[in-house]
């Protein structure tokens, strides 16, 4: 049987929503991964940098400009120390600057990708996947990248359906 992982970037606290920065509880990306996992027999795995991103949504951005004009990557807390036996990885982020947030780079680097079944997640307000496809597909290029993603995040609250869909189409069983 296939071992499906989900591996998510999420921030909460101060985030853009709807064209204003508001305060969110939970990343809109934690609670589209925590969906998928609803939906699958599956294991969440956090990626979280050793550094804290500023709670300040502005400062935060800029930070995460800074990072990909540098071709930063942030060091993460912890890996998945039995990537091995996952054969579908469903990756979960927020749209900074166009593609992933950094430390989804340093994910995807330290872990060997090769025959892996790929599912890109995005959320967004408006600028969609950007180019994080085609930046996972120069990070993994011996990967199966399937269809990706693109969620508002201001929509995420209401995306159940959507996410059941796109598992369906992709041929995953639902789980009730």
């Amino acid at each position: 049987m296939s071992k499906n992982l989900i591996v998510y970037f999420s921030r909460s606290g101060e985030n853009y929503v709807n064209g204003q920065v508001v305060s969110l509880e939970k990343g809109n990306t934690e609670v589209v991964a925590e969906m998928i996992h609803s939906c699958i027999e599956s294991t969440l795995f956090q990626v979280e940098t050793i550094h804290e991103y500023p709670q300040d949504y502005h400062q935060c951005t800029q930070e995460a400009k800074k990072e990909l004009e540098n071709n930063e990557r942030p060091k993460i807390l912890d890996y998945v120390h039995q990537f091995k036996d996952y054969d579908h990885i469903f990756l979960c982020y927020p749209n900074w600057w166009s593609t992933m947030p950094m430390a989804m780079f340093t994910f995807l680097e330290s872990h060997q990708t090769e025959h892996k079944h790929i599912y890109p997640l995005c959320t967004h307000e408006g600028s969609r996947m950007g180019h994080s496809v085609e930046d996972i597909q120069k990070l993994c290029p011996q990967a199966i990248i399937h269809q990706p993603l693109a969620i508002r995040g201001s929509q995420v609250k209401h995306a159940k359906g959507q996410i059941e869909k796109w598992l369906k189409d992709q041929n995953f069983e639902i789980q009730i």
